[in-house]
């Protein structure tokens, strides 16, 4: 009896170096589609499929670079190329059949988009300039954060510390100036969620300050009503 041992094993080498040969290739051609895509689309990835008779190719790239070519055919689904390990070859060769008709499917992709910009004009209306809203907008803001800070600079006098808050309600809205180090930290209308027609970040709408400015008058009567009490609290006091 012949020992299974003893029967010689054929080596796979030869089969390898020209799969890896055949992918090598492939990964430089279809490079190249990965790069026109890139461009066609404008962004760092993505991807997209072509159909052929047999099946589809999906060609998926990154920074213009190829990720993966994937064919899905009617009998196998194989990775042509990837960042993974490499196709079997006779999958690889199967599908190497409809390589030519994937290429000629992509290149009628692009013969498709020739002339589809040719009536796109190239001329637009004037853009409106928002100068001058911008300008009136920073011209009232100015003017509230102005009263807005001697407001806090009072309450910082009054109160003594580093910061603090006054509120009222005013129109049906509370009001709310939030100061530090006697300067306004924010002017907000409405309560959380509210309006801050003062902040330390972006100003508010052109609208949003249009209805609200014309209230800020009866928010400064508000605190000075609120300063005319403080001074009552200590009227009848004697030393």
């Amino acid at each position: 009896m012949t020992e299974s041992f003893d029967l010689p094993v054929d080596s796979a080498e030869d089969a390898a170096e020209r799969r890896d040969e055949v992918v090598a290739r492939v990964r430089d051609h279809a490079g190249t589609i990965a790069r026109e895509l890139a461009l066609l689309q404008g962004g760092d990835y993505g991807k997209q499929t072509f159909e052929t008779d047999d099946g589809e190719w999906t060609v998926k790239y990154e920074a213009g670079d190829l990720q993966f070519l994937l064919f899905e055919g009617r009998k196998a689904e194989t990775y042509v190329v990837s960042t993974h390990q490499p196709p079997d070859p006779e999958d690889l060769s199967a599908a190497m059949t409809d390589y030519d008709a994937f290429v000629a499917a992509f290149n009628r992709y692009v013969g498709s988009l020739d002339g589809v910009l040719d009536d796109v004009p190239a001329e637009f209306p004037e853009v409106a300039s928002t100068e001058s809203v911008v300008a009136e907008r920073r011209r009232i803001l100015g003017r509230v954060r102005d009263v807005a800070d001697r407001m806090a600079r009072q309450l910082s006098r009054y109160e003594g510390g580093d910061y603090g808050s006054f509120a009222a309600r005013v129109a049906g809205n509370r009001w709310e100036l939030k100061w530090e180090d006697g300067e306004t930290s924010y002017l907000r209308v409405g309560g959380e969620g509210g309006i801050y027609l003062l902040s330390q970040y972006q100003p508010p709408s052109a609208h949003d300050v249009r209805n609200l400015a014309e209230d800020v008058p009866t928010f400064v009567e508000a605190f000075n009503d609120h300063v005319d009490d403080l001074d009552a609290s200590l009227e009848h006091v004697s030393l």
